[in-house]
């Protein structure tokens, strides 16, 4: 059922106080009417929304390029790179802003948890619910990564007990569940036809309703794990955004939010990037989604591609709409002002104003997140510490911009080394998806462990999954597909370009479109050319091997045999393949041959 309690936390919560506004502000857009300038003398309340997404568990500050944002640097007028994020540091940013405000709601737009830093996976993102209580959240959409462990995990996240196989982690230390609202209006059980989770969360500020509804993209399935998602339907985000305004509507609420795990990719990399008039500097999904939902809709917050736009897209009555996203892992956060018009209870939607801050690290740290944070990272460490492998310099996946990624590449071999034995499946080539790559291989020390050291907390941030590997034999012809299946289909839009082991080569030709872009000529095997009418035997995560991410041809391979865990052959092959006086390098990024300019979104 939806929840219509209607709650006001007073850790955030200023006094409903506000004085009737004299004068016009603006043109009032009545859901779906745009009213005229004269037609009454509003009675006015100021409403702060803080707004993040995608923390995916950094509880700590992200290390290497995922913990640093793009900015223009006033003096030299050049692009740098800023440290950026740390719940510590994001707990006193919200504060601060918080600060003044008449009225105070904090939102995300979803996958608050999952593919998660060790200390908040090793305990099934425990951590993560509780500083994001500690922090303030109000009410998040679900995200795709909320159904990393299954709907029944994410039920207990929000109801709280101990963990079903697990159990509690501290002697008379139960967890509590979220104090927050996780919302699922477009994830339903196939059996009751219900909605998992409620669809919309009602509040109040200042004597006004206000509504939000929370979706994650409806093609979660294709990016989840089968388990994760079984029993369950997805629906489309449109469709269900506007029957749910118009529930709310009926229900006499007005002033609407959207939270949506759906994004967009702008066309800078820089964090306060001029959209453009009409949103036309940002593409993707959120911009079709963004045009067709009700304009009852005051603004829509967003997330799932980790970049920072905050835009002005128009709804369906041609009506600019604030559509926002605040990039990723905690490093920054949006703040959108806007103003509730007391007399038709609706958002007036020219006073919405957004923008995105980042989440410093010059500012103190919010003790009671450093105190919890301590904790569990006590807990973890006798894991987390442990030395795992040696590297000579930074090796980038999830930071670097390019097709071919040297961590991805390393990932690749490990899962080949791991799994070419014939009792191990005999692999003859490995497959990594890279929107698994979750972080870099950080050569600077971020503990007492030395640089170039690479722990098993480190690992983990960057296979956190812990998929089992699959080694499944495929045709000539469907590994040829699945190269193709990179840049067509489900990813034609946005490929995604998986990183094979040393022995493959091919060439990516950007000049061309679709599959074509894949030279089938050029496609080597140890040297030679595939053959489609032979088989080999192809190693990848569970996930990928699955047919997720868009590779149906994967799914078509037969033979199947399960090893150890992607982390497992990752930590293996670390600790076969470098030492202390023979560090890792980077591998050489030169499997894939690139014609034509590009960049991935992974």
């Amino acid at each position: 059922m939806p929840n219509l309690r209607f709650r006001q936390r007073a850790v955030h919560r200023a006094a409903f106080t506000a004085a009737a506004t004299a004068g016009l502000v603006g043109a009032l857009l009545a859901p779906g009417v745009a009213q005229a300038a004269n037609a009454h003398q509003p009675r006015l309340a100021n409403l702060q929304l803080l707004a993040i997404n995608d923390v995916h568990g950094n509880l700590e500050p992200p290390a290497g390029s995922s913990g640093t944002v793009q900015e223009i640097d006033p003096v030299t007028g050049r692009t740098v790179a800023t440290p950026a994020g740390g719940l510590e540091y994001l707990a006193t940013a919200l504060r601060q802003a918080r600060e003044g405000a008449d009225d105070s709601i904090t939102v995300a737009a979803g996958d608050i948890v999952g593919a998660s830093p060790l200390i908040s996976g090793l305990f099934h993102d425990e951590p993560t619910i509780e500083a994001m209580d500690e922090l303030g959240l109000d009410v998040t959409a679900v995200g795709n990564h909320e159904f990393d462990e299954g709907a029944a995990e994410l039920r207990r996240l929000q109801d709280g007990g101990c963990h079903p196989v697990d159990g509690c982690y501290a002697p008379g230390r139960t967890f509590k569940g979220a104090n927050f609202n996780y919302l699922a209006a477009n994830v339903t059980d196939d059996r009751t036809h219900r909605t998992i989770l409620p669809p919309y969360w009602i509040t109040k500020s200042q004597g006004v309703k206000i509504g939000f509804i929370g979706v994650t993209l409806q093609g979660t399935p294709n990016i989840v794990t089968a388990a994760g998602v079984q029993g369950l339907s997805f629906g489309n985000e449109v469709a269900t955004i506007n029957k749910y305004a118009a529930e709310l509507k009926s229900k006499g609420v007005n002033s609407i939010v959207a939270l949506v795990h759906e994004g967009g990719y702008p066309a800078s990399n820089v964090y306060n990037y001029d959209c453009g008039a009409g949103g036309s500097g940002l593409s993707g999904p959120i911009v079709d989604i963004a045009k067709n939902i009700d304009p009852a809709v005051g603004a829509i917050v967003t997330g799932h591609t980790h970049n920072a736009y905050a835009c002005m897209i128009p709804d369906p009555n041609g009506v600019p709409r604030s559509v926002t996203s605040a990039a990723s892992f905690g490093r920054l956060y949006t703040e959108i002002d806007l103003q509730l018009d007391r007399s038709t209870g609706t958002i007036v939607r020219p006073s919405v104003k957004a923008a995105n801050h980042i989440v410093r690290r010059d500012v103190p740290k919010a003790a009671d997140l450093t105190s919890l944070i301590d904790y569990y990272r006590t807990l973890a460490a006798p894991i987390a510490n442990r030395p795992v492998g040696y590297i000579g310099a930074d090796i980038n996946g999830r930071g670097s911009s390019d097709f071919e990624k040297p961590g991805g590449d390393l990932i690749a071999d490990a899962q080949l080394a791991g799994m070419s034995a014939p009792s191990l499946g005999g692999a003859q080539v490995a497959f990594m998806n890279p929107g698994g790559i979750r972080s870099d291989f950080v050569y600077k020390a971020t503990g007492a462990e030395g640089d170039g050291v690479v722990t098993y907390a480190e690992a983990y941030t960057v296979q956190p999954f812990t998929n089992m590997m699959q080694v499944k034999t495929l045709t000539g012809a469907q590994l040829l597909d699945v190269l193709r299946q990179q840049v067509s289909g489900l990813n034609l839009a946005a490929p995604k370009i998986l990183q094979p082991s040393a022995n493959l080569h091919y060439t990516l030709d950007l000049t061309k479109s679709g599959a074509d872009r894949i030279v089938t000529d050029s496609v080597r095997l140890g040297g030679a050319p595939i053959d489609p009418a032979a088989t080999y035997r192809v190693a990848a995560n569970e996930f990928l091997a699955g047919g997720g991410d868009g590779f149906p041809a994967f799914a078509a391979g037969t033979n199947k045999l399960v090893g150890p865990s992607d982390l497992d052959v990752l930590v293996a092959y670390l600790g076969a393949h470098s030492s202390p006086s023979s560090p890792l390098a980077a591998p050489a990024r030169d499997r894939i041959t690139v014609l034509g300019a590009g960049s991935d979104q992974d």
